[in-house]
């Protein structure tokens, strides 16, 4: 068992030690123990930490992402959790694509006044029921 300190760590996962610190605190992660006064963790935390950078990338929050790591190491993952999330990507690569395409259009298109073409219409209607639908996030 190789044992690496917080800088290592950080070095090796490109993520600051403030992080790190926040990841034990939140129980995500766990030191092994402290060398002086840095704290030193077990290698296997690279595999822990890549699996919390799988899930922050694929939207999870920390919480979700702290129910499917289990204390003693393994994973507990909720399958019908990730299909649901990959139907919710699903959604906004549709909406996403959607938006290119008529940034696209509009880009190209002929009219004189982007107000007098329908796709532009469609693309500012389809802008303002997504917003519509965004829950305030409280400054971030």
């Amino acid at each position: 068992m190789k044992e690496l300190d917080i800088g290592k760590v950080a070095h090796w996962s490109g993520l600051p030690a403030s992080t790190l610190r926040y990841y034990e605190e939140r129980g995500l992660i766990r030191s092994i123990g402290r060398n002086g006064l840095r704290r030193v963790f077990n290698e296997s935390v690279l595999e822990r930490l890549s699996l919390i950078a799988l899930g922050r990338a694929v939207g999870f929050s920390l919480d979700d992402i702290a129910s499917m790591l289990a204390a003693d190491g393994q994973l507990a993952i909720d399958r019908s959790q990730l299909r649901s999330r990959a139907d919710e990507l699903d959604r906004t690569i549709r909406r996403l694509s959607a938006v290119r395409d008529g940034l696209r259009h509009a880009a190209e298109c002929p009219a004189e006044n982007h107000l007098q073409c329908a796709k532009f219409q469609r693309l500012m209607s389809l802008a303002s029921k997504t917003s519509s639908r965004r829950k305030p996030t409280g400054g971030r």
